[in-house]
């Protein structure tokens, strides 16, 4: 769907918080860091499932060094609007990870609930090194200490859709990304 500036969902205003050319040029920014990291390496990416998707995407045709690519798909949000505070695995990895350099690809951190929980799955595998890439990360909502090694945007602490991110399994085929406006008192 073409970005515009406001989105109508039901009873809900969302206005664009990030255009499509914003993201793709800081995710291309990302992946020439993130490149220039691994010169020596071919790090396995690992997205997290669903939200991640079109990040990751985008983030590996941008850079310039191999690499293999897994998904997990972990739930936290079920059809909400926050998260539920618990952290299910509905899929796990494919490819081993003991003695390698792993990249953990998230859309969005909010709590860090879920990057505490893989970062716990993870203790148990062994990898060289394991960091942390968020196209974006609230700041402001962030419960659990946890270091996101690249970080797309810093945004408010609000809900947010688009470019891979959801309401109720719908939207994310939105180019931008688009913040839920507050209703007036």
């Amino acid at each position: 769907m073409k970005s515009t500036e406001k989105i109508i969902i039901g009873s809900d205003e969302f206005s664009l918080l990030l255009s499509e050319e914003k993201i793709q040029k800081r995710i291309k920014e990302l992946a020439d860091q993130i490149s220039s990291d691994n010169k020596s390496t071919v790090p396995v990416f690992i997205g997290v499932l669903n939200g991640s998707f079109l990040f990751m995407s985008d983030l590996i045709r941008y850079l310039n060094i191999n690499c293999e690519i897994d998904f997990f798909k972990l739930s936290s949000y079920g059809d909400a609007k926050i998260s539920s505070g618990k952290v299910k695995l509905l899929k796990n990895l494919n490819c081993e990870v003991n003695d390698r350099n792993i990249i953990i690809v998230e859309d969005i951190v909010d709590t860090g609930l879920s990057i505490k929980y893989i970062e716990e799955l993870f203790s148990q595998k062994r990898p060289s090194s394991m960091k942390v890439i968020s196209l974006l990360v609230k700041p402001g909502s962030l419960k659990y200490d946890v270091k996101i090694d690249y970080i797309g945007f810093k945004i408010p602490d609000k809900f947010v859709i688009g470019y891979g991110l959801d309401y109720e399994q719908k939207y994310r085929n939105l180019r931008g990304i688009y913040v839920l406006n507050e209703k007036g008192v």
